[in-house]
């Protein structure tokens, strides 16, 4: 990561000025805390109109709302954005697991109108504490199913499938007065590098990325997208030179020209390494503006006034040293305002919605796919939870609990469980079970040899095992009954343990 100019001063802008404030608005930063800090108001009295909140600033829905209500004290109209996806990427319930199942179980189940509720439920919970604006959601087609960070997070594989169902996303959340920030442009579905930790490549060819990768964009900007996000991925066929984020002919001349989208394009993390690691924090976020994007996200590791102040001076010795033409930076930042004034103008909307709780499970069930090798048999006494953990990756992050234990112990009380990865977890779950009925719970099993291994041992000593895949159902369906939940939502593993219960 680079070093920041700054550390906390206002040195190198001065705190009124347009210029400066210009620079404040496009940024997207996040902060440390469960209450808004003094600088992150002080700024947004300067020019900030966006802060991010990931979740290490989420406790309660009541205190989220709390943080939101101190933050607009200071500018009524700030954007507070989220990531939340919904599914395996949630901020909201980042300490329990997601209410609604992610995109791969809202695809499977294939119900545009079904996806259309869920987003809506899950743009009422949103607006209802003080959040509008969610980047949210995946319309990147997993083209690759060993994508090492998309997987369950995208709709599919199938382009038309994908695109159906981003629609419906977005109409649904944007009903609710949520702005809807649809991602990762122009497509990571089919990469095998995680973009937190390197530069992907994307070598096809340009036929083939307009026929499979955009069209589900250009159902989000026909269904009235308010945002895009760019991804930093390398595409051959559109720039040989810059990965998206910082490419004008993907963002500038592709997106905005070729498409007609007219929206805010906001950039994906940019402490993410193939930004920072490639071309420095500050240089990259200039690059970004001058490219064609209009807010710059940062936050997600880098949460602190230095940043923010770092990267408001770059821009603006950017423009002053003329490598950033000024009616660029004013125009990103007029884009973000006006983003602000719409979210402003749809507030009540959420008030208007009627509230659908139960919508989540709902999905869930609908998404659950049993295979059976026999006949069912019900689990009637206490079983054993054996739960595979693979690595998360870090769009997910490691706070969000997953599985089947909990709700297995409350319909089968006396339940245990135990957690466990590596080439001998087969063989230590198989010894921790005892005479007890076994339930393994895998995630992304066709990705990891550990895995299909510990299966391999589990089910040739003890055949009646229940198998839970919680990942994106790549393996061949076995054991005496197969549960896929195309997702490791809260919800899904309830679902999950139902189907269990009943064999």
């Amino acid at each position: 990561m680079t070093t920041l100019a700054t550390t906390g001063s206002d040195s190198g802008a001065a705190a009124g000025d347009a210029l400066t404030r210009d620079a404040l608005a496009v940024l997207q930063p996040g902060f440390d805390g469960t209450t808004a800090p003094d600088w992150v108001r002080r700024r947004i009295d300067e020019g900030l109109a966006s802060v991010a909140l990931f979740g290490r600033n989420v406790v309660t829905e009541d205190q989220v709302t709390a943080l939101t209500a101190q933050l607009r004290a200071e500018r009524d109209d700030l954007l507070v954005a989220i990531d939340e996806e919904s599914g395996d990427v949630t901020r909201l319930d980042v300490r329990t697991g997601s209410s609604f199942p992610g995109n791969h179980a809202l695809g499977a189940v294939d119900d545009p109108d079904l996806t259309r509720a869920v987003s809506r439920e899950l743009g009422r919970r949103l607006a209802a504490c003080g959040v509008n604006f969610d980047w949210a959601p995946s319309a990147d087609v997993n083209a690759n199913a060993d994508n090492p960070v998309i997987g369950v997070r995208s709709f599919g594989a199938a382009t038309d499938l994908v695109a159906r169902h981003t629609a419906a996303w977005v109409e649904g959340l944007q009903s609710t007065g949520v702005a809807a920030c649809t991602k990762h442009f122009p497509g990571h579905g089919d990469t095998n590098i995680d973009s937190h930790h390197a530069v992907p490549r994307i070598d096809v060819d340009a036929e083939t990325l307009f026929a499979r990768e955009l069209p589900p964009f250009r159902a989000a900007i026909a269904a009235g997208t308010r945002a895009i996000m760019s991804a930093h991925i390398l595409v051959p066929a559109l720039d040989p030179d810059r990965p998206g984020t910082l490419s004008r002919r993907i963002l500038t001349e592709l997106l905005r020209g070729e498409l007609g989208y007219q929206g805010l394009i906001v950039t994906d993390g940019m402490e993410m390494r193939a930004i920072s690691g490639t071309y420095g924090l500050e240089h990259g976020v200039v690059l970004a503006i001058a490219a064609g994007a209009d807010a710059i996200c940062v936050g997600g590791g880098l949460c602190d006034e230095g940043t923010v102040l770092g990267l408001r001076d770059a821009l603006v010795a950017a423009v002053r040293s003329g490598e950033l033409p000024e009616e660029r930076l004013a125009d990103a930042a007029a884009r973000v305002r006006e983003l602000a004034r719409w979210t402003a103008g749809a507030r009540g909307d959420a008030a208007r919605t009627e509230p659908a709780p139960e919508v989540g499970l709902t999905a869930a069930r609908r998404a659950l796919r049993v295979t059976r090798s026999g006949a069912a048999v019900p689990v009637n006494s206490p079983v054993y939870v054996a739960q595979f953990n693979p690595e998360p990756n870090i769009a997910v992050g490691d706070q969000t609990p997953w599985g089947v234990t909990d709700e297995l112990r409350r319909l089968v009380p006396g339940s245990t469980d135990g957690s466990f990865t590596g080439t001998d977890a087969g063989a230590l779950a198989l010894a921790a079970a005892g005479d007890r009925r076994i339930v393994a719970v895998v995630r992304d099993e066709h990705r990891h040899d550990w895995m299909r291994s510990a299966l391999d041992t589990l089910l040739a000593a003890r055949p009646d095992t229940v198998v839970v895949e919680m990942g994106l159902p790549q393996a061949a369906p076995r054991g005496a009954a197969h549960i896929a939940t195309y997702g490791a939502a809260r919800v899904c593993g309830v679902a999950a343990a139902e189907a269990v219960v009943k064999g």
